[in-house]
């Protein structure tokens, strides 16, 4: 009987056991649910300017798809803050490889975030398709007030392919409705002198940077409009043909900032081109009232048109050389610029450029940065170029092949002169052999 008990209390006891094993692991799983409810309730529980910080540093693809994960998330989506610095990528995907900004996406900025938006670039391949998208948007900015404005083409022609007047109507919206734009970057537009003076009625008081290299329809009396109104600009890019005394004599006036940046592109649209040639003492002016100012100058020209470039001293501080520049060109340099900081020659010749780089390093002592791309100079005179130069010589890109071995050094010690002189470690640059 005992037995008998004992088993069916065994049995009772088993069954309470078991029982109440699933009585407690109920409680458990309850307990995970609630963990996890709380955890969401958390998430969805964070500070605005925590969530700010988080879509701040999302792209905008997954930041759209964390907006749809709960109502907080996305009210933080459309938090003014996150749409006013925004750039507009318009490609077509049958010719471009590049990313694009959906459509629908582009109609709900508009809709809901143009009066929020103050820096703004567009972003477009060399398609007229997507230079049309940009006008479209442009023209749809009539709420909002932009700080900063940049028209990027990726490949030309863009936004030249595009009748002047679509082009400057969509422009001039935003000029008119802006009033306080500080920067504006317009290369490779239809901009013309009547449309910069809308600009400058708008916004003369604000406008600090204005780059518009390769800008056909704008001529040096439009340019002259924008450097007389707004004398608060302190960068400034365009090509040689609006270059003129006048305009630096209007840079250097007792009514301007000083000036930090002058970037002048002086381009060959055909071969022979003419070049006037700017005084001396227009350069002269402005370094008296802006000691201090960058002028870079990218050369594109054949070397017949460089006549009437570097006969007197000239205040440039970056020269680079597009094309193949002779001997005589490259000797002048080392004459008449004292203020040279960087020198980039892509092309020369075959004939060596000794005595040109020792010039060069005698009277442009303040160089810190040369690249030597398909020229030619003996290994001697390349090292006592950089003995010269010392270790003031922050970059120096020099193609192993511009380097000729003489009876003093070879390809194999010149890495260790270099170097010494340097201060540091240095190598050629090598041709990628894939």
């Amino acid at each position: 009987m005992k037995r008998v008990l004992q088993g069916n209390e065994q049995e009772d006891a088993g069954g309470t056991s078991s029982g109440s094993q699933e009585t407690l692991k109920r409680p458990r799983k309850q307990g995970k649910d609630k963990e996890s409810t709380e955890e969401e309730s958390c998430w969805e529980c964070l500070p605005q300017e925590i969530l700010l910080h988080i879509f701040q540093n999302l792209p905008l693809l997954d930041r759209a798809y964390a907006s749809q994960v709960c109502r907080g998330w996305n009210q933080a989506f459309h938090m003014p803050e996150l749409w006013r610095c925004f750039e507009f990528e318009l490609n077509q995907p049958a010719s471009s490889y590049l990313k694009a900004t959906h459509p629908d996406l582009i109609k709900q900025i508009i809709k809901r975030h143009s009066n929020h938006l103050q820096y703004v670039s567009f972003k477009v391949d060399s398609s007229r398709e997507s230079a049309e998208a940009a006008c479209d948007i442009l023209s749809q900015l009539v709420n909002c007030s932009l700080k900063t404005l940049g028209l990027i083409s990726t490949a030309r022609p863009s936004f030249m392919e595009l009748p002047k007047s679509h082009f400057i109507s969509a422009l001039t919206v935003v000029f008119v409705n802006s009033k306080s734009l500080s920067s504006l970057k317009i290369d490779d537009t239809p901009v013309d002198d009547p449309s910069l003076k809308v600009l400058v009625a708008n916004n003369s008081d604000t406008l600090k940077l204005l780059k518009m290299s390769s800008c056909p329809h704008v001529s040096p009396a439009g340019i002259m409009c924008v450097a007389d109104q707004c004398h608060g600009l302190r960068e400034l890019a365009l090509n040689y043909h609006l270059l003129s005394d006048e305009l630096l004599i209007a840079l250097s006036s007792e009514k301007h900032v000083h000036l930090e940046h002058l970037r002048i592109d002086v381009v060959s649209e055909n071969p022979g081109q003419q070049f006037h040639t700017i005084k001396k003492s227009s350069w002269d002016a402005m370094v008296r009232h802006s000691p201090k100012f960058n002028l870079v100058m990218y050369f594109f020209l054949y070397e017949d048109e460089f006549g009437p470039f570097f006969r007197d001293e000239i205040p440039v501080t970056h020269l680079y050389f597009g094309r193949s520049v002779s001997k005589d060109v490259l000797g002048r340099v080392g004459l008449t610029c004292p203020r040279l900081v960087e020198l980039v020659v892509c092309a020369n010749g075959l004939r060596p450029l000794d005595e040109e780089l020792i010039r060069i390093a005698q009277h442009c002592t303040q160089l810190s940065a040369i690249g030597l791309g398909e020229c030619e100079v003996s290994c001697s005179a390349f090292v006592e170029f950089v003995k010269m130069c010392g270790d003031r010589l922050s970059q120096l890109s020099i193609m192993e092949e511009v380097l000729v071995p003489d009876h003093r050094y070879g390809l194999d010690d010149i890495h260790w002169e270099v170097s010494k002189h340097l201060g540091r470690v240095w190598f050629p640059d090598m041709m990628p052999t894939w």
